[in-house]
């Protein structure tokens, strides 16, 4: 994005370390919002206003008296210290979707879901007061209810959704934060036909995304996919690397290239953006650069290379996209000396290998535009 925002995110990685693949630290612009509200969800949340609740005199049930910890002090030493990163919620709420067009033809989508809030207050931690928490009941439930209510399209949306309630019904909340898993499942197919509802859980890769927005604030939305295993069989050298007295690897030619591929990309707009579309062409992407055309396949002189190709196509491809970071760690397959067993096999050796993934060469990168305004 092209300017920081002033109030920052202040959930940190306490909220969640995995989406951000390199580190912290991104500087985040504002999205652009269309004055109609493209998105649905957007539109929303002008219906889920709603004044802030009194909880001061909340009792339990009738006639019961609810009083305020005793124990709960004000903290002498707070001129000493202050909070850094803090907030809390509810993580891993399992929810299935099914979208039924008729009676038999239906639609799924199944997610695991974290929602963390920030209050604009901190003393449930100070001093103990708990009248400003929203239960992580309540968060949990949440979902249900807007799933129920607005339907539930794709990661993204739903996330933004989701930000969009708590800022509204709750005045307090000065940030939300929202990832959210998608289990994959694939439509099963008889014969090439698509069954109308039956599915296969497929873990060839996993979606995810994370959404977070601040009161007043526009949702900063982060796409991603992990998981998704890769191997080829030729088209990878291993040459020109330094050669000094701590190297016992020899240079190869050809070898067997493996990876688990992670990658995150940040959004610089919603504005008139297919999530899935977008997700899909990351995917494809990835596997372009990384296979080639099917006949030929492609050269990969390193693993940084083919990082680099890749993410260069995303953004020459997205141009909602501002940034992406990739991971991926080497998987390796190493030759197996065969001379040791001249007696009973000959020629050389190039059918067996021997896996190994541990210890791993990690090889990662972000690569973002130099001019983001024109571009968009």
């Amino acid at each position: 994005m092209m300017h920081y925002l002033s109030n920052a995110s202040m959930f940190g990685s306490l909220a969640d370390g995995s989406l951000s693949i390199i580190g912290q630290g991104r500087s985040f612009g504002k999205l652009k919002q269309s004055p109609k509200g493209e998105i649905a969800t957007m539109n929303r949340a002008k219906e889920l206003q709603c004044p802030r609740r009194q909880t001061a005199n909340a009792t339990s049930c009738p006639g019961q008296d609810v009083r305020p910890n005793l124990i709960a002090e004000q903290d002498s030493d707070r001129e000493d210290f202050e909070l850094g990163a803090y907030g809390y919620g509810k993580n891993n709420v399992k929810l299935l979707y099914v979208h039924r067009e008729n009676s038999l033809r239906h639609e799924i989508r199944e997610y695991e879901i974290d929602v963390h809030l920030r209050l604009g207050t901190q003393k449930d931690y100070v001093k103990g007061d708990n009248r400003d928490i929203i239960a992580t009941d309540s968060q949990k439930n949440t979902i249900y209810v807007m799933a129920k209510k607005h339907g539930v399209k794709c990661p993204e949306e739903f996330g933004i959704l989701l930000c969009s309630h708590f800022l509204n019904q709750y005045k307090h909340v000065e940030e939300v934060n929202v990832n959210v898993e998608e289990y994959p499942w694939s439509r099963h197919e008889v014969d090439g036909a698509p069954h109308n509802h039956a599915f296969v859980f497929t873990p060839t890769v996993t979606r995810y995304c994370q959404v977070t927005q601040l009161r007043n604030g526009s949702p900063r939305i982060r796409g991603g996919l992990k998981n998704l295993r890769v191997l080829k069989t030729t088209k990878s050298s291993f040459t020109d690397f330094i050669q000094d007295d701590y190297r016992t690897l020899p240079d190869a030619n050809d070898r067997i290239f493996s990876t688990t591929v992670t990658a995150s990309w940040q959004f610089s707009t919603a504005l008139g953006v297919n999530f899935d579309d977008v997700w899909l062409t990351v995917k494809d992407c990835i596997l372009e650069n990384f296979a080639g055309p099917p006949a030929t396949g492609v050269n990969s002189p390193s693993v940084q290379n083919t990082l680099y190709l890749t993410e260069k196509s995303v953004l020459s491809k997205v141009n909602q996209i501002c940034s992406i970071e990739m991971r991926m760690p080497n998987k390796h397959y190493f030759d197996i000396d065969m001379s040791r067993f001249s007696k009973l096999v000959t020629g050389e050796n190039k059918e067996v290998y021997l896996p190994v993934d541990k210890p791993s060469g990690i090889i990662y990168a972000q690569l973002k535009r130099k001019d983001i305004t024109s571009k968009l």
